[in-house]
């Protein structure tokens, strides 16, 4: 699943993003692109038990793969 969060303001990209962890199953990765580092959004999916990997675009976003 992807989920495109750019020209969104804050809080909307982390309400997107959690929202869309509730569906995620075992083994699936969610990928989203942010305009900004989602800084606050990496404490949260510690706590919940998520890994990612980031990735900073060649157009400024960054790419925020988030999976168990």
């Amino acid at each position: 699943m992807i989920l495109d969060n750019r020209g969104l303001e804050p809080p909307q990209p982390m309400i997107r993003t959690l929202t869309a962890l509730e569906n995620l199953k075992e083994g699936e990765v969610l990928t989203i692109i942010n305009d900004r580092r989602p800084m606050f959004l990496y404490e949260q999916l510690e706590e919940l038990g998520y890994q990612q990997r980031t990735e900073q675009q060649e157009d400024g976003s960054f790419k925020i793969e988030i999976f168990r």
